[in-house]
């Protein structure tokens, strides 16, 4: 009879990575941590900023007078006062945090060994980010901000709705207008490869009769694949690193990402983040009026119809998002957990599934505590995931078709 130990096999999957690759790996993690709060430190920092030296309200000023305002009355279109503010306080808080920006996608990541760019290639993908970033926000701030001004202490449930929808628009439409802006996506060309995804596509429901690959290793060396879209923009593909892998473990990764779609995670983080968008826009909505009444004032903006009001609920929203921070990574890793699950349940290849979970590690830290993991963790660490398949390994000894 065959014994296998699920722990002790995990340990020796652990042990393969040591050293230098080791010390490397959970450095670049953990520095992250550190990140989550200079991130919050200069977005607080670069917004108090704006609002102290006037700049808000005389950007505020400048698009009310382009949407027709008239002096001491409301704007003639304040939807289009909205979105002028928008886009230009955007711009300048952009020009604020640069250099932090430049820091932490370009410098640091280079760091670690982790990016293939050069300055110019990665400030050319940054910028078009930006554009479209602005662009996006600008816009769900004119459907935001109209709520505010009808509704002063309801909003907040409206800006929920408004900003999952707007959501659910941008995964809609990313494939096929967003996605292909910072890469090539051509056609998997025939062969095994492209046969075994779309096999597994076709067992398990996912309408797709194509496979893309992506040409990231332009950017980075990072493995990756996913199955994006909705409403019939539903795409799969699987970066040029994941092909240099074995057949196996791009089995394994695709069919993690297959169980994305099956198990209907869009649909469910989108009914989740109405939630949690809703709980950080009731603390916005309170936090709003007592920072206006308190320093309103001093930064001359005194009325939550004033579009100038956006870094004062910037400020409070990045407060409030720290916090939730780890219930948004919890939400997060048990989606992939269950996707982890599926994949291995269709791949059927437990040791390709645990070399891709070391292969990742190269940026995770792969065996963090238990609490470390809950808050920080947005996937499951490499130890969890290898443990999860030794142990469905465990449970299917001898079966034949376990690769």
């Amino acid at each position: 009879m065959m014994t296998f130990d699920p722990e002790m096999a995990t340990q020796a999957w652990m042990a393969t990575l040591s050293g230098a690759a080791r010390t490397r790996s959970d450095a670049y993690f953990e520095g992250g941590y550190w990140l989550l709060l200079w991130n919050f430190v200069v977005t607080v920092g670069a917004n108090l900023a704006v609002l102290r030296f006037g700049w808000a309200a005389r950007l505020s000023a400048r698009a009310g007078k382009r949407s027709g305002q008239r002096s001491g009355q409301q704007s003639g279109r304040p939807w289009l006062h909205s979105f002028l503010f928008a886009l230009t306080y955007l711009t300048l808080v952009t020009l604020i945090t640069l250099p932090f920006t430049i820091y932490t996608d370009f410098v640091r990541e280079h760091q670690y060994g982790l990016s293939n760019q050069s300055f110019g290639a990665w400030a050319g993908d940054s910028a078009t980010m930006i554009v479209i970033n602005i662009l996006i926000f600008s816009l769900l701030f004119i459907g935001i901000h109209a709520a505010i001004r009808r509704s002063p202490k309801g909003w907040w449930a409206w800006g929920a709705g408004i900003t999952v929808a707007g959501l659910a628009v941008i995964i809609t439409l990313s494939p096929i207008f967003i996605e292909p802006l910072f890469n090539k996506y051509t056609p998997l060309p025939a062969g095994p490869v492209r046969d075994a995804v779309l096999s597994m596509a076709r067992a398990n429901g996912v309408p797709a009769d194509n496979v893309y690959l992506v040409d990231a290793s332009r950017q980075s060396d990072r493995i990756s694949a996913n199955v994006a879209g909705l409403f019939g923009t539903t795409r799969i593909a699987l970066n040029d690193n994941l092909l240099k892998q074995t057949p196996d473990e791009i089995r394994s990764v695709m069919a993690h990402e297959l169980g994305h779609y099956v198990l209907n995670h869009i649909w469910k983080m989108l009914i989740a983040l109405t939630l949690i968008v809703a709980i950080a826009f009731l603390f916005v909505g309170r936090a709003l009026p007592w920072m206006i009444a308190r320093f309103g004032n001093g930064w001359g903006v005194t009325s939550l119809s004033d579009p100038a009001i956006l870094p004062a609920a910037m400020i409070a929203l990045a407060f409030v998002s720290l916090l939730l921070t780890p219930a948004l990574n919890t939400l997060v890793r048990t989606q992939e957990m269950e996707a982890d699950r599926f994949g291995l349940n269709v791949a059927r290849a437990p040791d390709s599934f645990a070399a891709i979970a070391m292969k990742l590690s190269q940026y995770r830290k792969i065996e963090p505590g238990p609490a470390e993991e809950a808050i920080f963790f947005d996937h499951p660490s490499g130890h969890t995931r290898v443990l999860t398949a030794m142990r469905w390994k465990a449970e299917h000894l001898g079966q034949p078709d376990v690769r």
